[in-house]
């Protein structure tokens, strides 16, 4: 009789930590291949694993043409050219901003230099050597800095503060060279984070990109990791944050996005509520994403954000037919939250689409049903 009760006893237990195990934020359990719910991603469409691109989170083949020219010829002229063409307010220059910076920090990692070899990212310091009053190039050199700082060093040790510092110099060089840019100042915003700005000095500086481009969603999402209780904030403070943000976007913004992304942050590292994404909080989150992406422009450059945040919450919360209707428009790229933050992004994507279609034929769906 004792044996019985003992093994009731670990029924029980591991009833209530298998949840524990399965809810850690961001992590999902992996459908094995020849499982009945594994889907096949060739039935709608979808881009094999090994294919998916993990550099951005949607496409951009300007940038992608000219990010293999420069690293095929370590010629930054072309880098160049584009930036100067690109809107210097708008969102999309920012993520080329990040994008050539991303590239020549790889670069920097996989090839140090030794043996009488260049480092990775030669042509970065060509571009600021050769063209100084370049304000594209100083963006860049900036931003490159600031990666470097997350990549190379741990926050809090002299090493992350020096690379922040230089970091720091270097975004007031690029903001001379354009008075008018936001960017140099959004990228101030990694530094203020990392470096602890007091509040009143964060807010001054956030004042100076209100002032450039008042509804800059890269900047309101950089912002964001500030107020974070993580970081220098609040829960209170990122949610305030997020929805004065929301409530002050224009129409077609996707500012009102802005909730979802404060609940991803402040998501509970163990989540033992079945119905947590089914909650109030998420639900009403989720609705305003919705709405931002159904009435913001098809191009805007950060449409992509949203929707792939979108599939995060749309699966956990079994909505299964609204995560496919998103995963229809970004499948192929995986460069973005929340995948980024796994060691595997085109992974942990893949595990996440597998469920939703999983998902969405055991309640009758099919490729005949999917709208294109």
């Amino acid at each position: 009789m004792e044996i019985l009760w003992v093994l009731m006893a670990l029924l029980m237990l591991s009833f209530v930590l298998l949840p524990y195990f399965r809810r850690r934020r961001g992590m999902i359990e992996q459908v094995p291949p020849g499982h009945p719910d594994a889907a096949d991603p060739a039935n709608y469409g979808f881009v094999r694993q090994e294919e998916l691109d993990v550099r951005m989170p949607g496409p951009d083949q300007d940038l992608l043409d000219v990010l293999d020219l420069v690293q095929r010829t370590q010629d930054h002229r072309a880098a160049a050219q584009l930036l100067a063409g690109t809107e210097a307010a708008g969102e999309l220059r920012w993520q080329r901003v990040q994008a050539f910076a991303g590239a020549a920090s790889l670069e920097l990692q996989q090839r140090p230099g030794n043996a009488g070899q260049a480092p990775g990212g030669q042509w970065l310091r060509v571009w600021r050597a050769e063209q100084p009053k370049d304000a594209g190039g100083a963006a860049v050199h900036a931003e490159f800095l600031v990666q470097q700082a997350w990549r190379t060093a741990t926050p809090g040790t002299d090493e992350f503060r020096i690379i922040m510092e230089e970091a720091r110099a270097a975004c007031g060089d690029a903001a001379l060279l354009a008075p008018g840019d936001p960017i140099p100042y959004i990228i101030e915003l990694s530094v203020a984070r990392g470096l602890a700005y007091p509040r009143q000095e964060f807010e001054q500086l956030w004042l100076k990109i209100l002032d450039r481009a008042p509804n800059h969603m890269g900047a309101h999402l950089a912002a964001l990791h500030y107020w974070c209780e993580k970081w220098h904030g609040s829960r209170e403070l990122a949610t305030s944050f997020a929805e004065a943000a929301a409530a002050r976007a224009p129409q077609g913004s996707l500012l009102a996005a802005m909730p979802l992304f404060s609940v991803f942050e402040h998501l509970p590292e163990v989540n033992l509520v079945s119905g947590f994404y089914q909650s109030e909080v998420v639900t009403k989150a989720v609705h305003g994403a919705l709405h931002a992406v159904h009435s913001a422009r098809a191009d805007d450059p950060m449409l992509a954000h949203v929707r792939h945040l979108l599939v995060f919450f749309l699966v956990r919360g079994e909505r299964w037919a609204e995560a496919m209707d998103q995963l229809i428009r970004v499948d192929g790229h995986v460069g973005a939250l929340p995948w980024t933050l796994s060691p595997d992004p085109a992974a942990e994507f893949a595990v996440y689409r597998a469920l939703a279609v999983a998902g969405y034929e055991a309640n009758g769906g099919s490729p005949a049903t999917l709208p294109h």
